[in-house]
């Protein structure tokens, strides 16, 4: 695309010199390439600006930044090098990101999900009951990233919107006409999907996590809400909402779009709600009640948390134009999520060992729940090994460790990834909490020692849930980062015992 016409598209300040055709768009100086648009913004942790001359020397042939005295030091000492202030360094970012490739995202139909707990997996069903009908879709979030049958990994929750715009023109490319995205309250905080068109918004729940960065649940609340409202755009043109969540309400107040879809589980409150909920240890039955219709519904994921999960993904799927006995069909052949509530094979000890990414107090006492639930039938003991991060908020680390005493017969506190603290030190913070219990508690700072011991702790009826990472395949610690999978570990601990 040429310079002229794409910064038509930008919102700036003052801009100068000139520059031919724009080959591709980077915020990134490490990945620049001869004809690039290199844009320089203060992040919060760097400062993309300290790198302008980086990208000029690997062929930037136009530099976006949104600092007044990097832009003055270009005009000085790169005069033909064409060069744009802006305010806001994300918005110019997405903006110039799209009329670059295109607008991509307007071919799509966007569906974006946020909230603390069930975001991945509301993702995933709700693309697995789009492909069901023939739908070729785009999914970004916390596993990874698929374009159809391509699958790519994902680095972070919610990418910058270069990147998003970039799997969007693949997507797109490959015939794609639906996306499927999580948006985290820090993408939305920053800004990193300004400008993305959102066609369906759904909200989870919301419950104490981040507050590291958003300082209070008020200040965390207003982020996610911002979906809601549009960023950068008009509002989604459907909400659906978790009625059973004490923020929505915030959520719904916060949107100024078309439809509002509220669900709920025996919330007569709801618009769209689960009656009658029957759980057994292969799956989940109940009857989905609408304003248009009541459907019964057999699911092949287990527990409360995924009939939650599931009732969102069936409102968006709906309001993407699927029919009821669309949603009802696609429902019986939904895969699990890797990583949620994944069973690990244990053979014949008779053991059930579960890896989930349960990294909060809410989502602990969730899986801990439906753990008990599924023991009682065989009057087993459940046994909960989790840690907690380091580098992120503290305050959460007391709540986890009451939430996983409270509902186990025993826990082992272990590390998750304690990036740059002292993994003792945060367990130490995690056993206030588990202290407040009278349930025994045994610490193992090694992670692959701890799984050990909470397998080989258990006999035959008992559940050993492996919280914190999940999908996850490595451990970030102080000074490298590690391969490291829970559900590996677990099985080689399970062989060794057949």
């Amino acid at each position: 695309m040429h310079w002229a016409d794409a910064l038509q598209e930008v919102t700036r300040i003052e801009s100068g010199g000139a520059a031919g055709e724009v080959a591709s768009v980077e915020y990134d100086s490490r990945r620049v390439r001869a004809g690039a648009a290199f844009v320089a913004m203060r992040g919060g942790t760097t400062d993309g600006n300290r790198y302008i001359d980086a990208a000029i020397a690997q062929g930037a042939v136009a530099i976006v930044t949104d600092s007044q005295g990097a832009y003055a030091k270009l005009r000085t000492e790169h005069p033909t090098i064409a060069a744009v202030r802006v305010a806001h360094g994300r918005r110019a970012l997405s903006e110039l990101s799209a009329a670059v490739m295109g607008h991509p995202e307007r071919k799509l139909k966007i569906s974006a999900v946020t909230g603390t707990n069930g975001k991945t997996t509301t993702a995933y069903l709700l693309e697995q009951m789009l492909r069901s009908v023939g739908r070729k879709c785009v999914l970004i979030g916390t596993i990874e990233t698929r374009i159809g049958d391509e699958v790519r990994e994902s680095p972070h929750t919610t990418p910058e919107s270069c990147d998003i715009y970039k799997i969007f023109a693949d997507g797109v490319a490959a015939g794609a006409t639906e996306a499927v995205m999580e948006m985290s309250s820090h993408a939305l905080e920053q800004e990193r999907v300004w400008g993305i068109p959102v066609d369906v918004a759904i909200f989870t729940n919301l419950t104490q996590d981040h507050l590291d960065y958003h300082g209070t649940m008020e200040a965390y609340a207003a982020a996610k809400a911002k979906l809601f409202e549009g960023v950068g755009t008009k509002p989604p043109r459907v909400a659906v909402i978790n009625a059973d969540d004490a923020y929505g309400v915030s959520m719904s107040k916060a949107f100024r779009g078309g439809e509002s879809i509220t669900y709920g589980i025996g919330n007569s409150e709801a618009t769209h709600c689960a009656f009658n909920v029957r759980h057994s240890s292969t799956g989940t039955t109940f009857s989905f009640d609408t304003p248009l219709d009541n459907l019964p519904i057999h699911s092949p994921l287990i527990g409360r948390v995924n009939v939650s999960n599931l009732l969102a993904a069936m409102c968006a799927a709906l309001a993407r134009g699927l029919t009821f006995d669309e949603v009802a069909d696609s429902v019986k052949s939904l895969k699990p999520v890797p990583g949620r509530f994944q069973a690990v094979s244990s053979g014949d000890t008779g053991i059930t060992v579960v890896v989930d990414y349960a990294h909060t107090d809410d989502a602990l006492r969730n899986l801990i729940v439906l753990a008990r639930e599924l023991v009682g039938e065989r009057s087993g003991r459940v046994i909960t090994l989790f840690g907690c991060g380091g580098d992120r908020d503290r305050t959460k680390r007391p709540r986890m460790g009451r939430a996983a005493a409270e509902g186990s017969d025993l826990v082992i506190l272990t590390s998750d990834n304690p990036r740059s603290e002292e993994p003792m030190a945060i367990i130490e913070e995690a056993l206030v909490g588990v202290r407040e219990t009278t349930t025994e508690c045994i610490v193992e700072p090694d992670r692959a020692a701890a799984i050990a011991i909470a397998i080989r702790a258990a006999r035959a009826g008992d559940i050993v849930l492996i919280a914190g990472k999940g999908h996850e395949k490595e451990q970030v610690l102080r000074d490298r980062t590690v391969p490291f999978d829970d559900v590996k570990v677990a099985e080689e601990i399970l062989k060794e015992m057949r």
